[in-house]
C-alpha cells in the first residue's frame, strides 16, 4: 500500500485511489501522472531544501577531510572519519523532499554541533578552526530544515482550502 509520507501529497494520492475510471492512454493523457499530481513547491521551500542538502554535503566533506588529511587526531588519519557515514543516511531523503527526514535531521545534527563546540574549545589551532566551520554548517543545516518543515506544514494546511 502506498501511503503518503508528507501532508502535501495526501490529497493527490487519495484522489488517485478513489477515481473509478483508469487513466486512458489517449492524446490528452499526461505521460507522467506523478508529475502532474504533485503540487509545486514555493521558491523559498526549494531554496531551503537546496541549502540543507548543500550544508549536509559540506559536513560530509569537512568530516572526511578533517579526520583524514587536514587535522587528524593521529598522524595518517583516524577512525573518527567514520562520523561522516551517519551523515550520508539522510541525503536521499533530503533530495526527495521527505518531510520526515528534514524533521529528524534537525534533531540529529545537534550531536555534530556539540562535537564541534567541544573540539573548538579543546583542540589546537587548525582543528579548532575546522570545528568552527562544523558549528556554522550545523547551524545552517538546522535553520534550513526548520524553515523547510515550517513552510511545508503551512502549505499543507492551505492545500484543502485551495481545492474546495
Amino acid at each position: 500500500m502506498n501511503t503518503p509520507t508528507d501532508p502535501t501529497q495526501a490529497h493527490s494520492v487519495h484522489a488517485d485511489r478513489t477515481s473509478a475510471a483508469p487513466p486512458t492512454a489517449g492524446a490528452d493523457a499526461p505521460e507522467d501522472a506523478s508529475a502532474t499530481a504533485r503540487p509545486t513547491l514555493p521558491p523559498v521551500v526549494v531554496w531551503s531544501q537546496r541549502l540543507a542538502v548543500g550544508s549536509l554535503l559540506g559536513l560530509i566533506v569537512l568530516s572526511l577531510f578533517w579526520e583524514l588529511w587536514l587535522a587528524p587526531i593521529r598522524p595518517g588519519g583516524s577512525w573518527l572519519a567514520l562520523k561522516a557515514l551517519p551523515l550520508c543516511i539522510p541525503l536521499a531523503g533530503l533530495l526527495r523532499n521527505r518531510l520526515y527526514t528534514f524533521r529528524w535531521v534537525s534533531l540529529v545534527i545537534w550531536l555534530y554541533f556539540i562535537e564541534g563546540v567541544v573540539r573548538a574549545w579543546g583542540d589546537p589551532a587548525p582543528a579548532s578552526w575546522l570545528a568552527g566551520v562544523e558549528i556554522a554548517l550545523c547551524l545552517v543545516l538546522f535553520t534550513a530544515c526548520a524553515i523547510y518543515v515550517r513552510l511545508r506544514l503551512a502549505a499543507a494546511k492551505r492545500l484543502p482550502t485551495a481545492i474546495e
